[in-house]
């Protein structure tokens, strides 16, 4: 059990865990969840970490569809610039691996952001905290949980 399903039963949230095996040969996790899965990958959204500029770490939620906006991520988070975060810094202050990082129960509380196309969806899917394991819950129990704001980050 992870520590995102831990955070999701501690809560009471309504959610669905789905599994898949994981190749690692896979040259990106979240369209890998997607096909393996048959989900649309709109509903399939990435967790990425980003530095600010004044130091701070931060969460950008979006799908797999596109790709984080660093700027509009910088912009949301009341910061001048972003950039991603170095790998073991992201692992480190989340508690996850590269592919695997949940936005839910990580080691720190970070700042949160999900892209604005999520409040469209029902349901969303995000990673259950390894590789080959996604969470479907409903984006205003992410939004609560995350302590998130919603914001226009993804970009084609």
């Amino acid at each position: 059990m992870t520590p995102a399903i831990k955070a999701l039963e501690r809560d009471g949230v309504p959610f669905e865990l789905l599994s898949y095996e994981h190749d690692p040969r896979a040259p990106a996790y979240g369209e890998e969840a997607a096909n393996a899965l048959g989900l649309d990958p709109r509903s399939v959204f990435k967790t990425l970490i980003a530095r600010l500029d004044d130091g701070r770490l931060a969460v950008g939620i979006v799908p797999v569809t596109g790709q984080l906006d660093l700027k509009a991520l910088a912009k949301a988070a009341d910061a001048r610039r972003a950039s991603m975060a170095e790998a073991a810094e992201a692992e480190r202050a989340t508690g996850y691996v590269l592919g695997g990082i949940s936005p839910l129960g990580q080691k720190k509380r970070l700042a949160t952001f999900l892209d604005a196309s999520a409040k469209d969806l029902d349901r969303l899917h995000v990673s259950g905290g390894r590789r080959g394991l996604e969470i479907a819950l409903a984006p205003a129990d992410l939004i609560r949980l995350c302590q998130a704001r919603l914001a226009p980050l993804a970009r084609p």
